[in-house]
């Protein structure tokens, strides 16, 4: 329940609905217990041919006689009582015994009467003494009443169920945003899949266990309560030998409870796996398409879908065995009392061995009302049993959603953090370091090994070098993707960790290899670059990007939707829109992360010029694995990394003789060109 603890805070802004919905539970469960209490003045009817006013007139009448000698036999005892000199006297302490016998005889039949009386004066005259009339008055009460309690858990679950969705909802939300104020790698880590399975098969378990709280665990307990103290005031004694399977029942449900507390952990670790195997197809679709690897993907989801049958199937195992436990239990405890009261009531006596169990014989009628209360005990319990398994998934999956919220993000704010102006000076890359936590886990070594870098205002820099030689990482420290472990990020002398995530990255702008664009209009993801751009605003971009013709060639201009992840149009549209999207922004820093080396030559071209005019007075990083003349009729210097380290930094001409890496690069173009 640790896990439902956790949702308070979220419930709490709603806790009038459940204090309402508690009420309506409260109704129901008086409601449960006067119906069943009818099962005595039908027995009366129907069994003794009695009618209920000759009945209660009876009953005055034997409770007026037994009140009378038991006041008489109590009189007696306290005579001898006081004839009695010394406390310790034997024979003082069974008159001592039997007074308080006498005195809680006399208390029942007092309150007997007084219950007969009111009933007579309140209640009988609107009793016909016709038995078929009185049966059929009965009858139509219980509908009544039956009818009011089905309203009153109408509105309790309409209530419960407001709340729920609400608190869901919250959640969701509350989950969203911690996610983006988590950084880069932890959300990587984690993995789409698994944020995918958190919010939905996760949040939708935690949202049907806190349903069943609100629900079924308040008003079935109150159901159970109210049969209790019925059956209590019938005949307190039998309806305690009643309650001694309770201990048993509590030690096996925690048994049980442990079992699907750890089967439900790995099941939905198990959904998660799915939710993966989902991914990576749909997202990979053209190679599984062009490889023929439908069959390949069909066996893996077959693979994981079988190990969630298996870990699914020991929650059932489980489950099932909590419904007919119950039942044996809740059985069991109808008869350790039932029988002993069948006792009482066939041989018309009190007590059973010398242990007395009624202050009176019990009639057949208040056995029958006892039984149906036990009965009515019996039907909450075997309700909270068939859920007591739901509960533990969803608390299992509230503690998967908690502990998600709890991850700590590796990029923070300062506490007192320093303004940070627009860039006008300098970026330095001050002996940084930095491993991604998968290659520390793996053991593997580090991304950037004391790397330093001093780039002035206004330089256009490419960076350049073999896949996994950090060219990627170094730049992506700008906008604090990742915080170095060792060494300084300094725009203009500014430690960028002193300053608001928001304040730096607002000085950014980015266009990356695989172009992401959001499944809205043009319009939409061109304006994301600044929310607050006006129309003239946006279309000027688009022209600087080269990106206005073709959109107004569309049908619908800017108001086109891309698709998902822009699929609609081609890829060197997508990236003039995702560069007018950055031009929006007026960046004093601009990142092209491998920006047109999955796009055609004509694209390519008109974003090299677009960004010819665009880069003066910006200083700008070009990431790159080869060289071609476009990108040098941009950039001022390369830099040649290698193994996380800066290996060389010039012109074309300073290193195109003096470095081997970079001719290697420079030269890759014109052999594939050449072959």
């Amino acid at each position: 329940m640790n896990g439902f603890a956790r949702v308070l805070p979220f419930v709490a802004p709603y806790r009038r609905h459940l204090a309402m919905s508690t009420l309506f539970a409260i109704l129901v469960a008086a409601l449960w217990g006067m119906n069943l209490s009818v099962a005595f003045p039908i027995v009366k009817v129907l069994m003794t041919h009695q009618s209920l006013q000759d009945y209660v007139a009876q009953q005055i009448e034997l409770d007026g006689k037994e009140s009378v000698e038991l006041q008489r036999r109590l009189e007696t005892i306290d005579a001898k009582l006081a004839g009695v000199e010394d406390p310790r006297d034997r024979e003082q302490l069974k008159l001592l015994s039997n007074r308080a016998s006498v005195q809680s005889k006399l208390t029942a039949a007092s309150r007997n009467l007084l219950f007969y009386r009111w009933a007579q004066a309140r209640v009988l005259p609107y009793v016909p003494r016709d038995e078929f009339d009185t049966f059929a008055l009965i009858l139509a009460v219980l509908l009544v009443a039956t009818l009011i309690k089905g309203v009153c858990m109408f509105a309790q679950e309409m209530l419960v169920g407001r709340v729920v969705q609400l608190v869901t909802m919250s959640i969701r939300k509350a989950c969203f945003r911690h996610s983006l104020h988590l950084d880069y790698q932890t959300l990587t880590k984690t993995g789409t899949s698994e944020l995918m399975a958190l919010f939905t098969h996760d949040v939708d378990t935690m949202a049907n266990g806190l349903g069943l709280l609100a629900g079924k665990v308040v008003r079935e307990p109150l159901k159970a309560l109210s049969c209790i103290l019925l059956a209590f005031y019938i005949n307190w004694r039998l309806t305690s030998l009643s309650l001694v399977f309770v201990p048993l029942a509590m030690l096996v449900f925690h048994r049980f409870g442990k079992s699907l507390k750890k089967a439900s952990h790995r099941s939905m670790e198990s959904m998660s796996r799915i939710y993966k195997v989902l991914e990576e197809t749909f997202d990979s679709l053209k190679v599984v398409m062009a490889f023929n690897g439908g069959r390949r993907h069909r066996q893996h989801f077959h693979d994981e879908n079988k190990v969630y049958f298996r870990k699914s199937m020991n929650i059932v195992a489980v489950e099932s065995l909590t419904g007919p436990t119950t039942e044996v239990l809740g059985m069991a405890a109808i008869l350790i009392s039932m029988l002993p009261g069948a006792y009482l009531v066939l041989r018309q006596r009190d007590q059973i061995w010398g242990v007395a169990l009624a202050t009176r014989p019990m009639e057949i009628g208040e056995l029958a009302v006892l039984y149906a209360l036990l009965a009515g005990i019996l039907d909450p319990v075997r309700k909270l049993s068939s859920v007591y398994g739901k509960l533990k998934k969803a608390g299992a999956a509230a503690e998967r959603v908690f502990s998600f919220m709890d991850q700590q993000s590796l990029v923070t704010d300062p506490a007192i953090p320093e303004e940070l102006p627009r860039h006008r000076e300098s970026i330095e890359f001050k002996n940084v370091s930095f491993t991604y936590r998968a290659a520390r886990e793996q053991g593997r070594g580090r991304a950037l090994d004391d790397t330093s870098l001093l780039v002035k205002a206004g330089e256009v820099i490419a960076v350049v070098g073999d896949n996994g030689s950090g060219k990627s990482t170094l730049v992506n420290l700008l906008p604090r993707y990742y915080d170095p472990d060792g060494g300084t990020v300094l725009i203009d002398g500014i430690d960028i960790r002193q300053s608001r995530i928001r304040d730096v990255r607002s000085q950014l702008g980015v266009v990356t290899q695989e172009t992401l664009l959001f499944d809205e209009t043009i319009y939409e993801n061109i304006r994301y670059g600044r929310p607050g751009a006006t129309r003239e605003e946006i279309e000027e971009a688009a022209r600087q990007a080269h990106a206005h013709a073709f959109i107004e060639q569309l049908p619908e201009g800017f108001e086109t939707r891309v698709g998902e992840k822009g699929m609609r149009l081609s890829g060197g549209q997508r990236q003039r829109i995702s560069l007018a999207r950055a031009i929006l922004r007026n960046p004093a820093i601009l990142i092209l992360d491998e920006a047109t080396s999955a796009i055609d030559s004509q694209s390519e071209y008109l974003i090299h010029k677009a960004l010819e005019k665009f880069v003066q007075g910006r200083t700008a990083f070009i990431i790159t694995h080869s060289v071609t003349q476009s990108v040098l009729d941009l950039v001022t210097r390369i830099v040649v990394m290698e193994q996380g380290k800066v290996i060389a930094l010039g012109t074309h001409d300073e290193l195109i003789g003096t470095c081997p890496a970079y001719q290697k690069l420079h030269h890759v173009p014109s052999r594939l060109k050449a072959a």
